[in-house]
C-alpha cells in the first residue's frame, strides 16, 4: 500500500435485489483523507452503496477494497469502518458518557483510559460536561453529536454517515454542516456521506458523486458540478437549471443540442433596450413572481410556452417592486459563456 491508495475503491461492483438494480457495474475511487458526498433521490443506490462499504450488504458481483484490502466476505466487525445513522440508534438508559465510550467497553479498553478518550471525544464535539445526561435530557443536535462522538471514538480509517442531519430543522442543520465539516478536517480520517439534499453535499464535501438509478452520473468538486454539469439528470438535480434545446438552442447557439444555463446568470432588462454583442437574449413575459427575501424568483414565460427561470438578489428592490412585475414584458439576457453543453442522462 502506498500513499496513492484509496480509501475505498469499487471494482464493477452491482448489487441486484432479485430485477432490481440498486447498484449497476459502479467503479469509484474514494480519497483518504477526504469528506467524499454521495448524493442522489431516493432509490438511486447511494445508500445500497454505503450498506456494501459498511458490510451490511455484499456485492452481487465485483470487489471493494478499503485501504487497498479486499473485504468480501469481511463482516462489519471486520472492517475498519463505523457508521452514524440517521435516528442515532442511541441507548436511552445508558447516560452520554456510556454512550460515548460503549465501543471502548466491549474492546475491554481500562476504564481510566475509556474515561479519558471519552472526555476528549465529548470535548470534540462541544458537548463538554454533559456526560452524565441522558439521551432524553439532549436537543436533537446534541444527539448527533453524540452518535458521532460514539462512532469516533474508536478511530474508525473511514466514517460513514447515512443521512444524520435529516430530522433536525433546517438552521439547526445549517449548523451542524459547517460543525461536521470542521471536525472531519480535524480528525482527518475518511467522510463517506449519504444526502438526498444538494445544499448539504455543495457545503461540506471535497468531492461529490451524483447517483441516479443505479449508476453514477457525474463526480466532481461542488463548484465544478454546479458550474459544468455533464448531463440533465446533473444539471436538474444540482441546483436548479434551465434546459433549452431544438430550434430555440439553434437560434441562440447554433446547435439544437441541449444546454443548461442556471437562473442567477440571466439579467432581465426591459424589452426596448438592446442586448449586449454576443449575448443570448429570449423575449417573454412575467408569468409569475416569488418573492424571498434575500432574492427573487421570475418564471417568465417565452416562445412556445415554456417557463424560463430567472434568480436575482433583491440589492435595491422591495417585496412590492419585485411584485409589480408580473405580468410584464421582458428580455432574458445572459453572457454566452454560462451555457453548458449537456450529454443526455444514463
Amino acid at each position: 500500500m502506498n500513499d496513492t491508495t484509496p480509501a475505498v475503491r469499487f471494482t464493477d461492483v452491482s448489487r441486484y435485489f432479485g430485477e432490481v438494480k440498486a447498484v449497476d457495474r459502479l467503479n469509484l475511487d474514494i480519497l483518504d483523507g477526504e469528506f467524499f458526498t454521495l448524493l442522489g433521490p431516493s432509490g438511486s443506490g447511494k445508500t445500497t452503496c454505503l450498506r456494501l462499504i459498511a458490510g451490511f450488504e455484499q456485492p452481487t458481483a465485483g470487489s471493494i477494497q478499503l485501504h487497498g484490502v479486499e473485504v468480501a466476505g469481511v463482516p462489519p466487525y471486520g472492517r475498519d469502518v463505523n457508521t452514524v445513522f440517521q435516528d442515532y440508534a442511541l441507548f436511552p438508559h445508558m447516560t452520554v458518557g456510556d454512550n460515548v465510550g460503549y465501543g471502548l467497553m466491549i474492546r475491554k479498553v481500562p476504564k481510566p483510559t475509556r474515561n479519558q478518550r471519552v472526555s476528549q471525544m465529548l470535548d470534540l464535539v462541544q458537548l463538554t460536561g454533559l456526560e452524565r445526561r441522558r439521551p432524553a435530557q439532549l436537543s436533537g443536535g446534541q444527539r448527533q453529536r453524540v452518535a458521532l462522538a460514539r462512532a469516533l471514538i474508536v478511530q474508525p480509517r473511514v466514517l460513514l454517515l447515512d443521512e444524520p442531519l435529516g430530522a433536525l430543522d433546517l438552521k439547526l442543520r445549517q449548523q451542524m454542516q459547517i460543525e461536521l465539516k470542521a471536525i472531519q478536517q480535524r480528525v482527518g480520517i475518511t467522510f463517506v456521506y449519504v444526502t438526498h439534499d444538494q445544499e448539504e453535499a455543495l457545503t461540506m464535501s471535497d468531492r461529490i458523486a451524483v447517483f441516479n438509478r443505479g449508476k453514477i452520473e457525474q463526480i466532481g468538486s461542488p463548484a465544478g458540478l454546479y458550474e459544468h454539469p455533464a448531463t440533465t439528470f446533473v444539471a436538474g438535480f444540482v441546483g436548479t437549471s434551465n434546459l433549452i434545446s431544438g430550434p430555440l438552442a439553434q437560434r441562440l447557439t447554433g446547435s439544437s443540442h441541449t444546454f443548461a444555463i442556471r437562473p442567477e446568470k440571466i439579467h432581465l432588462q426591459a424589452p426596448e433596450k438592446p442586448a449586449p454583442d454576443g449575448a443570448c437574449a429570449i423575449a417573454g413575459r412575467v408569468r409569475d413572481v416569488i418573492y424571498l427575501g434575500l432574492n427573487t424568483r421570475y418564471l417568465i414565460e417565452i416562445e412556445g410556452g415554456k417557463d424560463l427561470t430567472v434568480i436575482e438578489q433583491n440589492l435595491t428592490t422591495t417585496s412590492m417592486d419585485v411584485l409589480a412585475a408580473r405580468g410584464r414584458a421582458v428580455l432574458c439576457v445572459w453572457d454566452a459563456s454560462h451555457n453548458r453543453p449537456l450529454a443526455a442522462s444514463a
